[in-house]
C-alpha cells in the first residue's frame, strides 16, 4: 500500500503577495506606535522591504534578478530617469508654487490634513542641511528597498495573477500597476499621516518605469530624485 504524498500549502500570487504587504505594514505600525521619533520604523521598513520577499522566493529557487533589481537594462534606465526629471521636474515646480499660494487660504482644518507646511513662503533656492547624507539616505535606505518590494516584487506576483493590461507608451498598464500604486499609497499611512496619500500619483510613474524596462533601477533613481527635490522645495519656500 503506497502511502500519499502531502504537498505543503501554499498561498497563490495574490495572497502571497498581498500577505506579505500586510505584514510589512503592520509590522511599521507597531514599531512607529511602540517607537515612533526614533529611527527603528524607518529601519524596520527598510529591512522588511528588502527581506520579505525572501521567504517566498526561495520556495521557486528565485533571486533579486527575477524581481527587478538588475542592472541588465541600465541604460535605458538612465535615460527615462534623466528625461523625466527634466519634464517632470518644471511642471512640478509649479504646482508646488502653487500650492503655497493657495495654502495659507485654505481652512486650518484641511490644510494640516494636506501637508506638513506651516508659514509664510518665500522661494529661495537653498539645499537642506547635510544633503550628502540625506541623498545616500534616500536612494540606499529609502527608495531603493521600496522600489524592490513594490514594483519589483508586488507588481510581478500580482501581474503574475493578472497578466492583462493595456500598453501604453511601452509598459504594461493592468489591475497589477494600479494596485501597486494603490497599496504603496496605503503603505505610508503606516505613521499616521494623511497627506502622504498623495505619493499614489509618483507611484505611477515607478510602476511605468518598471513595466518599461524590466527592472527597478531607473524607478529607484527617479524615487530618491523626487524625495530630494521636494525637500530641496521645502527648505527653498519654507527655511
Amino acid at each position: 500500500m503506497t502511502q500519499a504524498v502531502t504537498t505543503p500549502w501554499r498561498p497563490n500570487a495574490v495572497q502571497e503577495a498581498v500577505g506579505l504587504w500586510a505584514v510589512g505594514f503592520l509590522s511599521i505600525v507597531a514599531a512607529f506606535l511602540l517607537l515612533g521619533g526614533t529611527s527603528i520604523p524607518k529601519l524596520v521598513a527598510t529591512v522588511g522591504f528588502l527581506y520579505l520577499p525572501l521567504i517566498p522566493m526561495r520556495w521557486r529557487d528565485e533571486d533579486y534578478g527575477d524581481y527587478g533589481l538588475s542592472l541588465r537594462a541600465w541604460r535605458e534606465d538612465l535615460r527615462l530617469f534623466l528625461l523625466l526629471s527634466a519634464v517632470v521636474g518644471p511642471l512640478f515646480f509649479l504646482g508646488f508654487a502653487a500650492f503655497v499660494e493657495v495654502l495659507p487660504h485654505l481652512p486650518p482644518a484641511l490644510a494640516k490634513h494636506l501637508t506638513p507646511l506651516m508659514g509664510e513662503a518665500r522661494f529661495q533656492p537653498r539645499l537642506p542641511p547635510r544633503f550628502g547624507e540625506w541623498f545616500i539616505d534616500q536612494l540606499f535606505v529609502v527608495a531603493l528597498p521600496e522600489e524592490f518590494f513594490y514594483r519589483g516584487y508586488l507588481q510581478t506576483r500580482l501581474r503574475d495573477a493578472w497578466p492583462q493590461g493595456r500598453k501604453f507608451l511601452g509598459g504594461r498598464l493592468g489591475p497589477a500597476f494600479w494596485l501597486t500604486a494603490l497599496l504603496f499609497a496605503l503603505g505610508h499611512l503606516a505613521i499616521f499621516q494623511a497627506w502622504r496619500l498623495s505619493v499614489f500619483f509618483p507611484a505611477l510613474i515607478f510602476g511605468w518605469m518598471r513595466e518599461r524596462t524590466g527592472t527597478v533601477i531607473g524607478a529607484a533613481l527617479f524615487h530618491a530624485a523626487c524625495n530630494l527635490y521636494v525637500r530641496f522645495l521645502e527648505v527653498s519656500f519654507f527655511g
